[in-house]
């Protein structure tokens, strides 16, 4: 691809080598292609299987927690919620105090397949690392902790 000439070469952006860029590509690589497997097992859409397994992880959780846990927007969340609830996957109880929460849970059948994508989501990590090798993935480890710490998310 060629550039206008106007432009002074200090003043480009190769935006194939700015990090912020490079690390949410290699993220949506990943994200890809895990989805791929959970979409072609269950069915389930990104804010889905998060929102499964947020509730999973937590047995019992509100839209709200969802959300900050899981950074998803509450559309999105509310959306997942009502799919999962289609499914039979999930129960909501209103709180008892605040009528406005309701508290979601994991159904028998949702549990099950909660299970399946915890040993679909270990399977893929474990082969992810492999593919990268335990130095690498090491390596990687180490600089996802520090961005996460030093930029305020861990």
């Amino acid at each position: 691809m060629d550039r206008k000439a106007d432009i002074p070469a200090h003043d480009v952006l190769a935006l194939e080598n700015f990090l912020p860029y490079r690390l949410a590509r290699a993220a949506e690589i990943v994200s890809r292609q895990f989805a791929t497997l959970y979409r072609e097992r269950h069915g389930l859409t990104r804010p889905e299987w998060r929102t499964l397994a947020t509730i999973g992880q937590f047995n019992r959780i509100t839209a709200t927690e969802i959300g900050a846990h899981s950074s998803m927007h509450k559309t999105k969340v509310s959306r997942a919620i009502r799919a999962l609830e289609d499914r039979k996957w999930i129960t909501r109880q209103p709180d008892q105090t605040d009528r406005r929460v309701e508290h979601i849970e994991l159904t028998r059948e949702g549990r099950q397949r909660y299970r399946d994508l915890v040993a679909l989501a270990r399977t893929y990590e474990a082969r992810l690392a492999g593919q990268l090798g335990e130095p690498g993935a090491a390596r990687l480890e180490a600089g996802i902790a520090a961005i996460e710490t030093r930029l305020g998310e861990g």
